[in-house]
């Protein structure tokens, strides 16, 4: 925890003062090994960063007396479209995403996507919250993404994508003999990264028609926590 993250359910007095329980008042105790009177690195939820000194510690609770004065780190200009992987990678590929900056992601269905992944508790709102907090906190940042779910993949290929990619350039991760060289990147607004199984010819060939260029690291298929943290470092 880089950046404690500040809730609006923690200001017990309207912008000076907070009261933190639960995991954020554990790590602020046994990770930092913060006690009275420390200053740690604080941010508001969708607001503004500065520093919280601790005024009370007990049993059930942290109290900070906090200023908030600066702004959060820009955020990354690319949304990610990601075809819904399994549970436990899909937990580390938000925190990833979000500490990244990316703060537009919709997660899509695709034939290499398995049914029960998307009744997977992963994906209820408050789970996917809490992975997107821990990213938000890796980067000291505050910002929250938006994060989508799309069950049906023809609806959202030809009806949605092309006003998500919004006149900018978009590309669609694929394994290719020759790896797509840097010089012909430039600033994208989208990209979509398929199943560690790969797109369908079907999917690969819909989102050529939405207009999404392919993009390759190499022939050699990677798992997803391995190419969006690559991919998005070239784009960027």
């Amino acid at each position: 925890m880089n950046l404690v993250l500040l809730l609006e359910e923690d200001w017990i007095e309207a912008d000076c003062r907070v009261r933190l329980h639960g995991r954020r008042r554990r790590h602020v105790l046994e990770i930092h090994r913060a006690r009275l009177g420390d200053e740690l690195r604080v941010g508001r939820l969708d607001g503004a960063v500065g520093h919280g000194c601790i005024t009370r510690v007990d049993e059930d609770a942290v109290e900070m007396e906090v200023r908030l004065d600066a702004d959060p780190p820009p955020p990354l200009g690319i949304t990610v479209v990601l075809a819904l992987p399994r549970p436990p990678v899909l937990r580390r590929t938000l925190i990833s995403l979000t500490s990244m900056g990316v703060k537009r992601i919709a997660l899509l269905n695709a034939d290499g996507v398995e049914k029960s992944f998307w009744q997977s508790r992963a994906l209820d709102a408050e789970a996917v919250f809490e992975q997107c907090v821990l990213g938000l906190e890796q980067a000291r940042d505050t910002r929250m993404p938006e994060v989508v779910l799309r069950k049906r993949f023809k609806p959202f290929a030809e009806d949605e994508l092309e006003d998500w990619i919004a006149g900018g350039r978009a590309f669609v991760a694929e394994p290719a003999r020759q790896p797509t060289p840097a010089s012909a990147l430039e600033t994208p607004t989208l990209l979509a990264v398929g199943p560690e199984s790969g797109w369908s010819s079907y999917e690969l060939a819909s989102l050529q028609r939405a207009g999404l260029e392919r993009i390759s690291l190499g022939i050699r298929p990677l798992r997803v926590e391995t190419a969006l943290p690559a991919l998005l470092a070239r784009l960027a």
